[in-house]
C-alpha cells in the first residue's frame, strides 16, 4: 500500500482499508455495494449529499471554458469574483472582503497573518499573540497546529509558533485572565469555533460567544470566529455565528460547506477596517496566497451550491433537524456506556462516553455503527456526528439505531 492516510495507524491501515467506491444522496456505497449512512457527512462537508449532477454539470461546464488559472496580481476569473461578491454580502462582518483560499487550514494562517500584519500596520507591532481555545482545531498548518487545542495534535513536533497561547474552551474568566496576563496591548486576535467540531462537538455555554466579543471589543482584539465547520447551514445560518445576532466578528475562516467538498475550496472573510489599508494604500501587498486561490472550478462548483441552498431552502435545515436529533440521541443517555450526549445546537452531535471507558472504546463503538450501515467518527472519549443537510427523520433513526449497536460493543 502505496497511500499514506491522513490522521491513520498506519500499521492497522495497511491491513484493512474501507475503499468508497461511489455516493448517493446521505449514501455511500463501498467497494463490496455494502450501503452507509454518511452520519458525518464525509469529514463534516457533504452538505448536500453526494452524486448531485447539477454540481458535477456546473464544474464540468467550466473545466471546458477555463479549468484552472492563478489570480496572483491582477489576474481574475468571473467565478472567483462571483464567489467574493457573494459571500461578502452573505457574512455578517462589516463592509467585508474574501480572500480564498484552497481549504480551512489554509484559511487560518490567512487569518493569522493578517491579525498579526494588521497592528504592524497600525503602529503597534508588539501585538502579535493569538489566544485560542482548548479542545479546538484550526487544522495543520503552522499557526493553526500552534493555535490547536486537542493536545496529541499540538505535541511531538518541537518548536511551534511562538507567542500563542490556549485557554479553556468554556470559560470566559479564563480568557480574560489570559488577556490580562500577556497585556491587552500586546494581543492581536483570538480564535474561536462557535461550536467546537473535531475536539468533540462541544456547545458553547450560554452567554459565551457575546462575552467573547465583547471582551474582545473592550480591548481592541480581533475576533476571527473559525467556522469552517459550523458554516453553510451546519447551525442553521450561513456561516455559523449569526445565532449570535449582536456578534460581529473582524474575520471569519470558512471551507467545507462552501462547495459541500465537491472541490476544495476555502476563504476568509475580512472585516473593511483590516482590509482597507491594501485596497486604499498604494504599494502595500499582503504578501501571501495559495496555488489554487480563486481556482475558477472550485469557485464554479461553490457558486453552484450556493444556488442549491437558495433554492431548495437548505440554509435553516440545521436549525431545523438540531431538536430531532438531539431527541433521538436522548434516547441513547442511559446506556451503561454513555457518559454524556452533546447536541442541540446545530446539525452535530457528539457522543461522550463513561470516563472509564478504554482508549480503544470510540473505534469499537464506531466498527459496531459501521457494521449497522451507520458512519460516525471516533474523537477522544467517544464518537461525533454531523449528518447533510439533506437528511430527514428516517435517516435520524438510522443513526440512533447505529450507535446503539456501537454502544453495545462498548
Amino acid at each position: 500500500m502505496s497511500f499514506w492516510h491522513p490522521f491513520a495507524d498506519m500499521a492497522a491501515v495497511s491491513q484493512r482499508e474501507l475503499v468508497i467506491e461511489r455516493g448517493e444522496g446521505v449514501w455511500v456505497f463501498d467497494a463490496d455495494e455494502n450501503r452507509y449512512f454518511d452520519a458525518t457527512a464525509s469529514l463534516w462537508y457533504a452538505n448536500l449529499g453526494h452524486g448531485r449532477a447539477d454540481i458535477a454539470d456546473a464544474i464540468d461546464a467550466q473545466v471546458r471554458k477555463l479549468a484552472a488559472y492563478h489570480t496572483f496580481g491582477d489576474f481574475t476569473n468571473g467565478p472567483a469574483n462571483a464567489v467574493g461578491e457573494r459571500l461578502a454580502k452573505l457574512a455578517p462582518v462589516d463592509d467585508a472582503k474574501v480572500f480564498l483560499t484552497s481549504g480551512g487550514g489554509d484559511s487560518i494562517e490567512v487569518a493569522a497573518k493578517l491579525a498579526r500584519r494588521h497592528f504592524i500596520n497600525a503602529g503597534h507591532p508588539e501585538r502579535v499573540h493569538l489566544i485560542s481555545r482548548t479542545n479546538g482545531y484550526h487544522g495543520t498548518h503552522g499557526f493553526g497546529t500552534s493555535l490547536g487545542g486537542i493536545e496529541p495534535n499540538v505535541t511531538n513536533w518541537g518548536p511551534l509558533v511562538p507567542q500563542t497561547s490556549v485557554v479553556p474552551y468554556d470559560s470566559l474568566e479564563a480568557l480574560e485572565a489570559e488577556i490580562n496576563s500577556v497585556g491587552p496591548d500586546k494581543v492581536a486576535a483570538f480564535f474561536c469555533e462557535p461550536v467546537i467540531g473535531a475536539g468533540g462537538v462541544l456547545l458553547p455555554p450560554d452567554g459565551y460567544i457575546q462575552g467573547v466579543a465583547d471582551l474582545c471589543a473592550e480591548h481592541g482584539i480581533l475576533l476571527v470566529i473559525d467556522s469552517v465547520i459550523c458554516a453553510f447551514g451546519r447551525l442553521g445560518t450561513w456561516f455559523g455565528v449569526e445565532r449570535w445576532e449582536d456578534v460581529r466578528p473582524d474575520m471569519i475562516t470558512f471551507a467545507k460547506g462552501v462547495t459541500s467538498g465537491y472541490l476544495p475550496l476555502g476563504g476568509v472573510v475580512v472585516s473593511n477596517k483590516i482590509a482597507d489599508p491594501y485596497y486604499t494604500q498604494g504599494g502595500l501587498m499582503f504578501r501571501h496566497g495559495a496555488t489554487y486561490a480563486g481556482h475558477p472550478a472550485a469557485c464554479a462548483a461553490a457558486l453552484a451550491v450556493l444556488d442549491i441552498y437558495e433554492a431548495e431552502d437548505l440554509i435553516p435545515r440545521g436549525r431545523e433537524l438540531e431538536g430531532p436529533l438531539a431527541d433521538g440521541l436522548a434516547t441513547l443517555a442511559d446506556h451503561p456506556a454513555v457518559g454524556e450526549i452533546r447536541a442541540g445546537l446545530g446539525f452535530l452531535a457528539a457522543i461522550g462516553l463513561k470516563p472509564e471507558a478504554d482508549a480503544a472504546a470510540p473505534a469499537r463503538l464506531v466498527a459496531g455503527a459501521r457494521e449497522k450501515g451507520v458512519l460516525v467518527r471516533a474523537v477522544i472519549g467517544g464518537v461525533a456526528m454531523s449528518p447533510p443537510l439533506i437528511s430527514e427523520q428516517e435517516h435520524i433513526d438510522l443513526l440512533v439505531e447505529g450507535l446503539r449497536a456501537g454502544l453495545d460493543k462498548v
